[in-house]
Protein backbone atom coordinates (compact mmCIF):
# COMPACT_ATOMS: atom_id res chain seq x y z
CA UNK A 1 0.00 0.00 0.00
CA UNK A 2 1.29 3.29 -1.09
CA UNK A 3 0.59 6.41 1.16
CA UNK A 4 0.81 9.69 -0.85
CA UNK A 5 1.04 13.16 0.83
CA UNK A 6 1.58 15.53 -2.08
CA UNK A 7 -1.70 16.26 -4.10
CA UNK A 8 0.47 16.82 -7.36
CA UNK A 9 1.48 13.51 -7.01
CA UNK A 10 -1.99 11.66 -6.44
CA UNK A 11 -2.60 13.41 -9.20
CA UNK A 12 -0.06 12.17 -11.40
CA UNK A 13 -0.79 8.55 -10.65
CA UNK A 14 -4.78 8.88 -10.61
CA UNK A 15 -3.99 10.01 -14.18
CA UNK A 16 -1.73 7.53 -15.16
CA UNK A 17 -3.72 4.62 -13.72
CA UNK A 18 -6.80 6.16 -16.04
CA UNK A 19 -4.75 6.31 -18.98
CA UNK A 20 -3.88 2.60 -18.28
CA UNK A 21 -7.51 2.55 -18.78
CA UNK A 22 -7.60 0.86 -14.93
CA UNK A 23 -10.67 1.82 -12.59
CA UNK A 24 -10.59 4.32 -9.92
CA UNK A 25 -12.25 4.02 -6.81
CA UNK A 26 -12.86 6.36 -3.65
CA UNK A 27 -13.29 6.64 0.01
CA UNK A 28 -13.27 10.14 1.20
CA UNK A 29 -12.81 9.69 5.14
CA UNK A 30 -11.22 11.97 8.14
CA UNK A 31 -9.62 9.06 9.76
CA UNK A 32 -9.60 7.31 12.98
CA UNK A 33 -11.07 4.09 11.08
CA UNK A 34 -14.05 1.75 12.44
CA UNK A 35 -16.20 -0.92 11.03
CA UNK A 36 -18.56 1.67 9.15
CA UNK A 37 -15.18 2.99 6.92
CA UNK A 38 -14.10 -0.77 6.33
CA UNK A 39 -16.99 -1.79 5.09
CA UNK A 40 -17.02 1.14 2.53
CA UNK A 41 -13.16 0.21 1.24
CA UNK A 42 -14.56 -3.46 1.48
CA UNK A 43 -17.23 -2.83 -0.84
CA UNK A 44 -15.38 -0.48 -3.21
CA UNK A 45 -12.65 -2.62 -3.24
CA UNK A 46 -14.34 -5.53 -5.41
CA UNK A 47 -15.45 -2.49 -8.04
CA UNK A 48 -12.12 -1.13 -8.81
CA UNK A 49 -8.39 -1.93 -9.67
CA UNK A 50 -6.98 0.77 -7.72
CA UNK A 51 -8.52 1.49 -4.21
CA UNK A 52 -7.84 5.10 -2.87
CA UNK A 53 -8.73 6.32 0.42
CA UNK A 54 -7.98 9.72 1.66
CA UNK A 55 -7.74 10.83 5.41
CA UNK A 56 -8.05 14.33 5.90
CA UNK A 57 -9.65 16.08 8.58
CA UNK A 58 -11.23 19.44 6.37
CA UNK A 59 -10.81 22.45 8.56
CA UNK A 60 -13.42 23.98 6.17
CA UNK A 61 -16.39 21.86 7.73
CA UNK A 62 -15.84 22.38 11.35
CA UNK A 63 -17.60 25.52 12.81
CA UNK A 64 -16.08 28.07 15.42
CA UNK A 65 -16.48 26.10 18.13
CA UNK A 66 -16.66 22.70 16.28
CA UNK A 67 -14.07 19.85 17.66
CA UNK A 68 -11.51 19.94 14.84
CA UNK A 69 -8.66 20.56 17.26
CA UNK A 70 -9.71 17.33 19.40
CA UNK A 71 -10.99 14.74 16.31
CA UNK A 72 -9.52 11.79 17.13
CA UNK A 73 -6.28 11.01 14.69
CA UNK A 74 -3.97 7.85 14.79
CA UNK A 75 -2.47 7.53 11.50
CA UNK A 76 -0.69 4.57 12.45
CA UNK A 77 -3.44 2.62 13.57
CA UNK A 78 -5.66 3.75 10.14
CA UNK A 79 -2.66 2.53 8.34
CA UNK A 80 -2.98 -1.23 9.30
CA UNK A 81 -6.08 -1.28 8.66
CA UNK A 82 -6.36 0.08 5.48
CA UNK A 83 -3.52 -2.27 3.94
CA UNK A 84 -6.03 -5.50 5.55
CA UNK A 85 -8.69 -3.51 3.69
CA UNK A 86 -7.00 -4.11 0.73
CA UNK A 87 -6.62 -0.36 -0.29
CA UNK A 88 -3.76 0.41 -2.64
CA UNK A 89 -3.22 4.21 -1.92
CA UNK A 90 -3.93 6.17 1.44
CA UNK A 91 -3.98 9.46 0.55
CA UNK A 92 -3.48 11.89 3.59
CA UNK A 93 -2.16 15.26 2.57
CA UNK A 94 -1.92 18.55 4.59
CA UNK A 95 -4.21 21.59 4.83
CA UNK A 96 -1.47 23.50 3.48
CA UNK A 97 -1.25 21.17 0.42
CA UNK A 98 -5.29 21.14 0.12
CA UNK A 99 -6.11 24.92 0.66
CA UNK A 100 -2.26 26.96 -0.36
CA UNK A 101 -2.17 30.49 0.33
CA UNK A 102 -4.77 32.81 -1.26
CA UNK A 103 -7.48 29.63 -1.93
CA UNK A 104 -10.69 31.71 -2.21
CA UNK A 105 -12.84 29.41 -4.63
CA UNK A 106 -15.87 27.58 -2.72
CA UNK A 107 -18.48 24.82 -3.93
CA UNK A 108 -21.84 25.26 -2.78
CA UNK A 109 -25.00 22.89 -2.82
CA UNK A 110 -28.04 25.60 -2.17
CA UNK A 111 -31.15 23.86 -1.06
CA UNK A 112 -30.42 20.56 -0.19
CA UNK A 113 -27.44 22.17 2.79
CA UNK A 114 -30.78 23.89 4.29
CA UNK A 115 -32.36 22.01 6.52
CA UNK A 116 -31.45 19.17 9.15
CA UNK A 117 -27.76 19.96 9.88
CA UNK A 118 -27.43 23.00 7.53
CA UNK A 119 -29.79 24.91 10.28
CA UNK A 120 -27.11 24.18 13.05
CA UNK A 121 -23.73 24.25 11.29
CA UNK A 122 -23.63 26.80 9.00
CA UNK A 123 -20.53 26.74 6.21
CA UNK A 124 -19.95 23.07 6.83
CA UNK A 125 -21.71 21.46 3.72
CA UNK A 126 -19.71 24.40 1.70
CA UNK A 127 -17.11 23.09 2.77
CA UNK A 128 -17.82 19.39 2.76
CA UNK A 129 -18.67 19.68 -1.24
CA UNK A 130 -15.29 22.04 -1.38
CA UNK A 131 -13.03 19.34 -0.49
CA UNK A 132 -15.39 16.36 -2.09
CA UNK A 133 -14.56 18.34 -5.57
CA UNK A 134 -11.19 19.12 -4.90
CA UNK A 135 -10.37 15.33 -3.94
CA UNK A 136 -12.54 14.33 -6.81
CA UNK A 137 -10.13 16.36 -9.21
CA UNK A 138 -7.82 15.28 -7.52
CA UNK A 139 -7.90 11.58 -7.30
CA UNK A 140 -10.44 11.38 -10.69
CA UNK A 141 -12.31 8.18 -9.21
CA UNK A 142 -14.92 6.31 -11.35
CA UNK A 143 -16.78 5.55 -8.11
CA UNK A 144 -16.58 7.03 -5.15
CA UNK A 145 -18.28 5.82 -1.64
CA UNK A 146 -19.93 7.16 1.32
CA UNK A 147 -21.32 6.03 4.26
CA UNK A 148 -25.18 7.11 4.48
CA UNK A 149 -25.66 7.41 8.05
CA UNK A 150 -24.72 11.14 6.66
CA UNK A 151 -27.38 10.89 4.77
CA UNK A 152 -27.67 14.57 3.55
CA UNK A 153 -24.17 14.62 3.46
CA UNK A 154 -24.33 11.78 0.49
CA UNK A 155 -27.12 13.48 -1.20
CA UNK A 156 -25.89 17.05 -1.49
CA UNK A 157 -22.54 15.26 -3.01
CA UNK A 158 -24.79 13.36 -5.36
CA UNK A 159 -26.47 16.50 -6.52
CA UNK A 160 -23.39 18.39 -7.05
CA UNK A 161 -21.75 15.52 -9.15
CA UNK A 162 -25.23 15.66 -11.46
CA UNK A 163 -25.32 19.19 -11.55
CA UNK A 164 -21.55 20.08 -12.26
CA UNK A 165 -21.33 17.10 -15.05
CA UNK A 166 -18.88 15.52 -12.85
CA UNK A 167 -17.85 11.76 -14.59
CA UNK A 168 -17.95 10.14 -11.10
CA UNK A 169 -20.76 7.33 -9.58
CA UNK A 170 -21.76 8.64 -5.71
CA UNK A 171 -22.53 5.51 -4.16
CA UNK A 172 -24.48 5.73 -0.73
CA UNK A 173 -23.88 2.02 1.50
CA UNK A 174 -25.70 1.09 4.59
CA UNK A 175 -25.15 2.30 8.36
CA UNK A 176 -22.61 0.09 10.14
CA UNK A 177 -24.12 -0.41 14.10
CA UNK A 178 -22.55 -1.52 17.23
CA UNK A 179 -23.42 -4.58 18.63
CA UNK A 180 -26.48 -2.40 20.60
CA UNK A 181 -27.08 -0.73 18.08
CA UNK A 182 -25.36 2.80 18.14
CA UNK A 183 -24.34 4.15 14.65
CA UNK A 184 -20.76 3.72 14.11
CA UNK A 185 -19.02 7.02 14.47
CA UNK A 186 -15.61 8.22 15.04
CA UNK A 187 -17.15 10.48 17.64
CA UNK A 188 -18.60 7.99 19.55
CA UNK A 189 -14.95 8.03 21.58
CA UNK A 190 -16.03 11.05 22.93
CA UNK A 191 -19.02 9.97 25.00
CA UNK A 192 -18.50 8.64 28.77
CA UNK A 193 -20.04 5.03 29.94
CA UNK A 194 -23.09 6.96 31.09
CA UNK A 195 -23.69 9.18 28.08
CA UNK A 196 -22.67 5.85 25.94
CA UNK A 197 -25.73 4.48 27.38
CA UNK A 198 -27.97 7.76 26.96
CA UNK A 199 -27.17 7.60 23.17
CA UNK A 200 -28.84 4.73 22.36
CA UNK A 201 -31.78 6.40 22.71
CA UNK A 202 -31.21 7.35 18.96
CA UNK A 203 -31.49 4.08 17.33
CA UNK A 204 -34.10 2.97 20.08
CA UNK A 205 -36.54 5.58 18.91
CA UNK A 206 -35.53 4.60 14.67
CA UNK A 207 -36.99 1.52 15.91
CA UNK A 208 -40.25 2.60 17.64
CA UNK A 209 -40.66 4.87 14.34
CA UNK A 210 -40.35 1.85 12.39
CA UNK A 211 -43.00 -0.02 14.56
CA UNK A 212 -45.29 2.55 14.44
CA UNK A 213 -45.36 3.01 10.66
CA UNK A 214 -45.71 -0.60 10.20
CA UNK A 215 -49.05 -0.43 12.47
CA UNK A 216 -50.33 2.17 10.43
CA UNK A 217 -49.68 5.63 12.01
CA UNK A 218 -48.89 8.00 9.61
CA UNK A 219 -48.76 11.12 11.38
CA UNK A 220 -45.06 12.58 11.85
CA UNK A 221 -46.06 14.93 14.80
CA UNK A 222 -47.46 12.11 16.96
CA UNK A 223 -44.56 9.88 15.88
CA UNK A 224 -42.24 12.82 16.91
CA UNK A 225 -44.42 13.39 19.80
CA UNK A 226 -43.52 9.67 20.97
CA UNK A 227 -39.70 9.32 20.17
CA UNK A 228 -38.85 12.84 21.56
CA UNK A 229 -40.34 10.72 24.65
CA UNK A 230 -38.32 7.58 24.45
CA UNK A 231 -34.93 9.85 23.40
CA UNK A 232 -35.11 11.65 26.78
CA UNK A 233 -36.10 8.92 28.92
CA UNK A 234 -32.60 7.04 28.37
CA UNK A 235 -31.15 10.10 30.47
CA UNK A 236 -32.67 13.99 29.64
CA UNK A 237 -30.24 14.99 31.54
CA UNK A 238 -27.75 14.15 28.71
CA UNK A 239 -29.37 14.52 26.01
CA UNK A 240 -30.24 17.50 23.79
CA UNK A 241 -32.56 17.17 20.72
CA UNK A 242 -31.26 19.02 17.77
CA UNK A 243 -33.99 17.79 15.62
CA UNK A 244 -36.27 15.08 14.48
CA UNK A 245 -37.28 15.35 10.98
CA UNK A 246 -39.52 13.35 9.04
CA UNK A 247 -38.99 14.19 4.95
CA UNK A 248 -38.57 13.46 1.25
CA UNK A 249 -35.78 11.08 0.62
CA UNK A 250 -34.44 12.83 -2.23
CA UNK A 251 -35.35 16.92 -1.65
CA UNK A 252 -35.36 17.07 2.06
CA UNK A 253 -38.73 18.65 2.06
CA UNK A 254 -40.79 17.89 5.15
CA UNK A 255 -43.76 15.95 5.24
CA UNK A 256 -46.75 16.41 7.63
CA UNK A 257 -47.92 12.59 6.66
CA UNK A 258 -46.08 9.51 5.81
CA UNK A 259 -48.15 7.79 2.99
CA UNK A 260 -45.08 6.50 1.11
CA UNK A 261 -41.17 6.33 1.79
CA UNK A 262 -39.99 9.41 4.37
CA UNK A 263 -36.63 9.82 5.78
CA UNK A 264 -36.73 9.85 9.52
CA UNK A 265 -33.00 12.25 10.26
CA UNK A 266 -32.26 12.87 14.21
CA UNK A 267 -29.62 15.39 15.43
CA UNK A 268 -28.67 15.56 19.71
CA UNK A 269 -26.42 16.33 21.53
CA UNK A 270 -25.39 13.46 23.73
CA UNK A 271 -23.06 16.06 27.01
CA UNK A 272 -20.97 17.56 24.27
CA UNK A 273 -21.00 15.16 21.51
CA UNK A 274 -23.21 15.83 18.74
CA UNK A 275 -24.77 12.38 16.98
CA UNK A 276 -27.01 11.77 13.78
CA UNK A 277 -28.45 9.18 12.74
CA UNK A 278 -31.37 8.22 10.30
CA UNK A 279 -33.44 5.32 8.51
CA UNK A 280 -35.92 5.25 5.77
CA UNK A 281 -39.68 5.16 7.03
CA UNK A 282 -42.01 2.77 4.10
CA UNK A 283 -45.52 2.59 4.84
CA UNK A 284 -46.62 -0.98 4.24
CA UNK A 285 -43.26 -2.94 4.80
Amino acid sequence: MKIIKSVARMQSLSMQKRTEGKRIALVPTMGFFHAGHISLMTYARKRCDLLVVSIFVNPMQFGPSGDFERYPRDLKRDRVMAEKAGVDVLFCTSAQDMYPPGFQTHVEVERLTQPLCGQSRPGHFRGVTTVVTKLFNIVQPHEAVFGLKDYQQWLAIRRMAGDLNMAVKVTGRPIVREKDGLAMSSRNTYLSPAERKAALGLQQSLSMAKYLVRKGEKSPKRIKKTIKELITSYNSAKIEIEYVSFCHPETLDERDIIKDKTLLAIAARVGKTRLIDNCLLSPGE
